[in-house]
């Protein structure tokens, strides 16, 4: 006769749930990725013109006439001539894509798209990563702590402040820093990530320059940022801190940092994990316009000035991995969610 497996031992089955869960979230995303990828192959075939026509109009500018004929054919051939068949051109696209190949860029031609991307995108990450985190951060902290006693002075404060901030405008705040901090006060550079005199490395000079012009970028963001972290964990501790266990916890006599930090707190910030994650898309959104008021040379300036030049390329690359890097974070918010929250891992 087969031994039963004990009560209190996790069969294999038992654990599957949680690994199947994260293995069909990562099929939601890849389809997700490629519906994006598919968009930012369509739309900008609805604007006028096409990646050729503007590199053709740059070299008229330039020489005073058209260049030959050859070389034109030679421009579209490389850029995709628009009267080829849509789904050729879609296909080619992919192809490109997943190989990594983002071809050349029109506004700076022959720079390949790929090489502009490399020198933004860490600068873009670094802004969006420790905006993210510190906001997150000093939101949830706060907001334990207004949280864990209802009705009380810091708890009547921290809401309406946190309101109040939450619906400024960040361009605003930005504006309003930047004129006060660098113009007036001159306590920080008005544009740029670091001192063009310094040799960029891993020296401890370098690392205080990039601290030193990255810090109003990163300082008004979470100014305005914080606040809706710090309302959302708030309520979830009011709701958490009169659970059955967190009372139970009370009762056997634990030490109330103990209770609130790793009963109620760690169960009240289970819905602000997964919320990181969703609202990775809108702090890059924001940290896009960060990078056009503070003149930060990450993915948001080489999307404008894209934009402006009508530079297709360049557009679809940055459209593409802005949807790419939020869908990631949100595929790592999940996974840490299954961590966190043994429900997850149950079978059902």
């Amino acid at each position: 006769m087969t031994a039963s497996p004990s009560p209190g031992r996790r069969t294999g089955s038992a654990r599957r749930p949680g690994w199947l869960f994260l293995a069909r979230r990562l099929g939601v995303y890849a389809l997700t990725a490629w519906a994006a990828a598919t968009l930012n192959f369509v739309i900008p075939r609805f604007m006028p013109g096409d990646p050729a026509d503007v590199l053709i109009r740059q070299v008229q500018q330039q020489t005073g006439q058209l260049p030959p004929q050859s070389v034109i054919d030679s421009y579209r051939a490389f850029f995709g001539d628009p009267r080829k068949d849509l789904l050729g051109q879609y296909l080619d696209y992919l192809g490109n894509v997943l190989h990594g190949d983002f071809g050349l860029s029109v506004h700076f031609y022959p720079v390949p798209v790929a090489d502009l991307i490399g020198q933004a995108l860490p600068w873009t990450l670094l802004l969006a990563g420790t905006t993210a985190l510190l906001g997150f951060t000093v939101g949830v902290l706060l907001g334990v702590a207004a949280g864990a006693k209802p009705g009380s002075r810091r708890d009547s404060i921290a809401l309406p402040v946190s309101a109040f901030l939450g619906a400024l405008p960040y361009f605003w705040i930005a504006l309003l820093a930047l004129y006060l901090f660098a113009y007036r006060l001159n306590w920080f550079p008005l544009q740029g990530s670091y001192d063009n005199s310094l040799e960029p490395g891993v020296n401890l000079e370098f690392a205080a320059s990039v601290l030193h012009y990255g810090f109003l970028p990163v300082a008004t963001m979470v100014f305005v940022g914080f606040a809706g972290w710090l309302i959302g964990m708030r309520n979830m501790m009011v709701t958490t801190v009169t659970e059955d266990y967190v009372l139970l916890a009370r009762a056997k006599g634990l030490p109330s940092r103990q209770v609130l930090l790793r009963y109620a707190a760690r169960n009240a910030m289970l819905p602000s994990v997964t919320g990181l994650a969703q609202a990775l898309g809108g702090v890059v959104g924001g940290v896009i316009v960060t990078e056009v008021v503070f003149g930060y040379p990450g993915m948001g300036g080489l999307l404008v000035t894209s934009v402006t030049a009508h530079d297709f390329p360049v557009m679809q690359a940055v459209f593409l991995l802005l949807t790419i890097t939020t869908l990631a974070a949100n595929f790592v918010a999940d996974s840490v969610y299954v961590l966190l929250d043994p429900r997850t891992r149950e079978a059902r």
